[in-house]
């Protein structure tokens, strides 16, 4: 059986949203143990300006996860056939919308009441189910063998930096 392939162009975005998301996730924890904690809290405290750091993660995710939205609708649509990855894109945009909405000062000022910041929660929620969803059926469907070719370094001919651009242009020829 053939290994598993997956595009570079794929590989780079999901690897870069794979390294931001969770490091979203975890400031987001520190800045709601700080701030909110109405259903818990950590039980440790950390300094630093959590809001700021989890900011500048949103920050950084925000271009890479509407590049891989684009991508994920041009060249990988086939993949939004998988409910795990239409989900887990789905909640990456609303935790992405959602946090772009807030207002940091929020928080700081004990205002908990906003709409924007209860979607912007179950967008956290939605995260974390998202990705263990996605996770499990990656796994359900390749094992580790499919897993591993995301982590690949592998590059095929036609798949160099130079031939993304006319591979998203031919995926959007294909279906007209």
């Amino acid at each position: 059986m053939p290994r598993p392939y997956q595009p570079s162009l794929l590989r780079l975005l999901h690897g870069a949203t794979a390294l931001l998301v969770p490091l979203a996730w975890i400031t987001g924890l520190f800045v709601y143990s700080a701030h909110d904690g109405r259903s818990g809290r950590l039980p440790f405290t950390l300094g630093g300006e959590w809001i700021d750091i989890h900011g500048t993660v949103g920050v950084l995710l925000w271009p890479v996860a509407l590049l891989f939205g684009l991508y994920a609708l041009t060249a990988g649509r086939a993949r939004l056939r998988q409910p795990g990855n239409v989900i887990a894109l789905l909640a990456l945009g609303l935790a992405i919308g959602s946090g772009k909405l807030m207002d940091e000062d929020w928080l700081r000022d004990g205002q908990f009441d906003h709409l924007v910041y209860g979607v912007h929660l179950l967008a956290w929620l939605l995260i974390a189910l998202a990705i263990a969803m996605h996770v499990s059926s990656v796994l359900r469907r390749g094992g580790l063998p499919l897993a591993g070719s995301m982590a690949s370094l592998q590059l095929r001919s036609g798949d160099l930096p130079g031939n993304w651009f006319d591979q998203i242009r031919r995926s959007l020829k294909v279906g007209r």
